[in-house]
């Protein structure tokens, strides 16, 4: 553009100066050295004025790449990361004409957006598995990383309508080695954050467990008395009447050793069925075979001694934490001694299985002999149990009759602080 004009205007001038110089000088100075001398005068006079007309494209982008050089070192001087930031954002858009710029921080594995221009108000923080999967977004035409060494520690990127130049790559790299140091101090406190909310996380997970525990030891104790006063109430009470039976007779002359022997005989039946039943309590407080073999095969040990015919399937793939054993083991336990406690021609079916991260206990009964209300009474303080230990139990009355019961714990027992796709941490 700037040579176009130069021709046209000493084009323009030899025209006019070869039809009118016989006119104004005659013939005493050559027309030809006229028509020369006023073209050098033209040429030299555009070449002074074009400057300031048309400046020099190279010259025009320097100076903006320059200003926005400036400009990124006094957002890097603000002080503040908050301000610093979205700063940097405004200067990589406004230099190179993109639509939208962001600046993304490494957090751990991943990049977070921690500033862009033009904000988006009401958005949460985006973020990106990788570098890679940010060049591959459609809303980013060019990217810039920020390295500390061999570490990622920060990306521009930009999105642009039209084509992204080599000047704009330069600015965003010469942006980016500016505020080299303002990026990795902010990627680093954002990481620290991040494990700060992290060990916070874990602290509040380590109380809640501890509160779980308490609680779980609580819902124990009273399964324990429950039990006791279930297995001993009525036989000590028979036990107390025979052996009053006996006294009275070893009193009475008339009635004589024999009616006392009897009473004592009976005394004895007694005792030997509390004993039994003690036995069975502690079987089930601490059976042995839940501990050598596992919550199927103890199972399998109470459901033998019941009435009513029980089937089991299923069970865990291989053993697990004694917390988690047994709690799944008490909850069979207690519901299929409640459902088989009496005979009946149908089968209650019982399936332990283990997949998915967690064990689960499905318990279907075709005819229940207890209401749905009463199981879930005697439930009360194995369902506290598991949601201690971060599992549940649903008890459903199906439609076409029958009850179905489920329960689930996880296959471990330690807590599990997970990352979201933002910045902020949940615990699970």
């Amino acid at each position: 553009m700037r040579g176009l004009l130069v021709v046209a205007g000493v084009a323009a001038v030899l025209v006019v100066v070869v039809r009118g110089t016989g006119r104004v000088t005659g013939a005493a100075v050559p027309t030809a050295v006229l028509a020369f001398a006023a073209g050098a005068v033209v040429a030299v006079g555009l070449q002074l004025l074009l400057p300031r007309v048309l400046p020099d494209p190279a010259a025009r982008d320097g100076a903006a790449r320059y200003a926005a050089l400036a400009e990124a070192a006094r957002r890097g001087q603000s002080g503040s990361l908050d301000q610093a930031l979205p700063g940097l954002a405004r200067v990589v858009a406004e230099g190179t004409g993109a639509v939208r710029a962001v600046v993304w921080l490494a957090v751990g594995h991943r990049l977070v957006a921690a500033a862009a221009y033009p904000p988006e108000p009401g958005t949460g923080p985006e973020s990106v598995p990788d570098l890679a999967a940010l060049l591959a977004r459609p809303d980013t035409d060019s990217a810039v990383p920020v390295l500390d060494g061999t570490v990622l520690r920060a990306v521009l990127g930009i999105r642009k309508p039209s084509a992204v130049t080599a000047a704009n790559r330069q600015l965003m790299q010469d942006v980016a080695s500016g505020a080299a140091l303002v990026l990795r101090v902010a990627a680093l406190n954002a990481e620290l954050a991040e494990r700060v909310q992290r060990a916070a996380a874990l602290a509040g997970e380590l109380h809640a467990s501890r509160h779980r525990l308490a609680s779980a030891r609580d819902s124990e104790r009273r399964r324990l008395v429950a039990e006791l006063r279930y297995a001993t109430g009525e036989r000590l009470e028979a036990l107390r009447a025979e052996v009053g039976a006996a006294t009275a007779a070893l009193d009475d002359e008339e009635a004589g050793l024999a009616a006392a022997h009897a009473a004592l005989g009976r005394a004895r039946e007694r005792l030997e069925e509390l004993l039994d039943r003690f036995r069975a309590v502690a079987r089930g407080v601490y059976p042995a075979v839940l501990r050598d073999q596992g919550p199927a095969a103890a199972l399998d040990e109470v459901v033998a001694d019941l009435p009513r015919p029980v089937r089991t399937s299923g069970g865990p793939a291989e053993r697990l934490p004694w917390e988690l054993e047994s709690g799944i083991y008490y909850v069979a336990a207690t519901a299929v001694r409640a459902l088989a406690d009496r005979p009946a021609g149908t089968a209650v079916l019982v399936r332990l299985e283990h997949s998915a991260g967690r064990i689960g206990l499905h318990i279907k009964d075709p005819v229940p002999l207890v209401p749905a209300e009463r199981l879930t009474e005697l439930l009360a303080d194995d369902a506290d149990r598991l949601a201690a230990l971060g599992g549940g139990m649903d008890l459903e009355v199906p439609a076409a009759g029958g009850l179905v019961l489920r329960a689930w714990l996880p296959d471990r027992v330690e807590p599990v602080v997970v990352e979201t796709a933002g910045t902020e941490v949940a615990v699970r």
